[in-house]
């Protein structure tokens, strides 16, 4: 079988996870010995606290995803590494489940949905252990996974018989991890859809985007044509519309700023927000006038960030490291920033004493998958994280590979804190003009972001928006942006 919400969305083949396991298999065939299997755990659906309700229908753990690319929760899978003989473990519902849920499904439903060879109901705490004993295996292998950003760890499952078995926690992670950031051409057109229809929310926030509304409602807008257009019925994170000052917040949008500000003529826009489509995530920024209509100093900033991204986007190739990517993003701006007045110097030296990091604090971009911050960051031959201000924000220092999915992401921002700390320091402030930089206090910050699959024979950029002054200020001004438009331009990228 395949996914795929309805005739009006993007079709994911069954083999693509077909094609996940056979990696898996192949790799582990070099480092396992005889009789040895594969044990995930998928995600458990959770209520919301003390309820019995969620607010979220179940999104799956990724691994699992990556391997089954099973839907539903409370699953179990194993791979037996030898003969490749895949089993799923279904919860067996109970059945006032066909009442509050709907039907029930049997072991044929769930063998032919996701293309494995057996399916088997977890009916008992010895289902697991049997059938592994039954398939002569005596090594399983189960998934630890530590994330580098969060330093959350994701627990190996648990099962009853255990003990009868050699268990090794350690070699998965590292294998699955390194196979998730290389990403095959069928996970790449799920990639490609999610982008689109990310990019086609963004254009629909920007059409309508008038001074005179709050952040919240452009939000809306995008989760609305998301769902609506694309399918998506999840988001990658958390939205950030800001406008105006909030644009100096780098993750603005949470619980403490919930996209609330009243939108004025003139502000600028920093919305960054992404979709997901069946799981694989997008991750898209765009910057512009409330009033479609840049002013000198906006201009300054945003071609700035511009041409840093398209300085990145050229250079990132095979075997480029992206630490270096990161120092050439934070000279082009800088460059900019000097011509425009705002620092004196000399660039290469400015970056040196960190004065990119004043203006960007954040990292250049990251892995991009099933996980909007995707695992393997600071996997094969990474450098250890920076204690740098700017590049200690890096979530990735590895060497730049085929078919790697990263997001390119330079932003420039006025943020007083930083300025006014910089400003403190000898150092630093020899590299700036305060006078100059004040004009600029108070207005936010400029990001754009697109996701850019690294190619040897280049670069492919997955976003599909306005970038140049030019094309946004066009494009802002021109007609009617309705839904039938958006139908059209969703149904034309489906078709080719």
């Amino acid at each position: 079988m395949t996914f795929q919400l309805s005739e009006k969305t993007f079709k994911v083949p069954v083999d693509l996870f077909i094609e996940n396991r056979q990696r898996l298999i192949e790799d582990l065939k070099t480092k396992v010995p005889q009789n040895s299997a594969v044990l995930l755990q998928g995600g458990i659906e959770k209520n919301r606290y003390n309820t019995d309700a969620a607010d979220l229908p179940f999104r799956q753990e990724s691994y699992f995803f990556w391997t089954f690319g099973v839907n539903e929760s409370e699953f179990y899978g194993s791979i037996d590494v030898s003969t490749g003989k895949t089993t799923l473990f279904a919860p067996r519902l109970d059945p006032s489940y066909a009442i509050w849920d709907g039907k029930i499904n049997d072991e044929k439903y769930f063998k032919e949905k996701y293309a494995v060879d057996e399916v088997v109901f977890n009916d008992s705490e010895q289902t697991i252990a049997q059938k592994l004993k039954a398939l002569a295996v005596k090594q399983v292998y189960l998934l630890r996974a530590e994330n580098t950003d969060s330093g959350d760890v994701l627990v190996e499952p648990k099962f009853a018989g255990s003990q009868d078995f050699q268990v090794n926690t350690e070699l998965l992670y590292k294998v699955m991890a390194e196979l998730r950031v290389i990403k095959s051409e069928k996970e790449i057109n799920v990639m490609r859809y999610a982008s689109k229809i990310a990019s086609e929310a963004h254009r629909a926030a920007m059409k309508h985007m008038k001074p005179g509304l709050y952040e919240y409602q452009l939000e809306s807008l995008f989760r609305h044509t998301s769902y609506y257009h694309g399918g998506c019925r999840h988001l990658a994170y958390t939205c950030i519309a800001a406008t105006g000052c909030n644009g100096s917040v780098l993750h603005y949008g949470h619980a403490n700023a919930p996209n609330d500000k009243f939108i004025k003529d003139g502000d600028m826009c920093l919305f960054d927000m992404g979709p997901e489509y069946n799981c694989y995530a997008s991750d898209i920024t765009t910057s512009f006038p409330s009033n479609g209509k840049f002013t000198e100093k906006q201009k300054i900033v945003y071609n700035a960030v511009l041409d840093a991204n398209l300085a990145v986007l050229k250079q990132a190739k095979p075997g480029v490291r992206w630490t270096d990517m990161h120092i050439l993003s934070e000279k082009v701006i800088l460059e900019h920033l000097k011509k425009a007045g705002l620092i004196v110097g000399d660039v290469d030296k400015a970056v040196e004493a960190r004065v990119g990091a004043v203006f960007m604090p954040h990292g250049l971009g990251h892995l991009i998958g099933l996980d909007v911050h995707d695992c393997g960051g600071y996997m094969g031959d990474a450098t250890p994280r920076s204690t740098l201000p700017g590049l200690k924000s890096l979530r990735t220092t590895r060497t730049l590979m085929e078919r790697m999915a990263i997001t390119i992401e330079p932003g420039c921002y006025f943020i007083d804190f930083l300025l006014d700390e910089a400003l403190a320091d000898p150092v630093k402030s020899a590299f700036l003009v305060k006078a100059e930089i004040d004009k600029y206090r108070g207005s936010g910050g400029v990001r754009i972001e697109d996701d850019v699959i690294i190619r040897a024979s280049g670069n492919e950029n997955l976003s599909d928006l306005p970038r140049t002054v030019e094309e946004i200020e066009n494009f802002m001004a021109s007609g009617e942006w309705t839904e039938r438009v958006i139908e059209s331009r969703v149904s034309e990228f489906l078709s080719k």
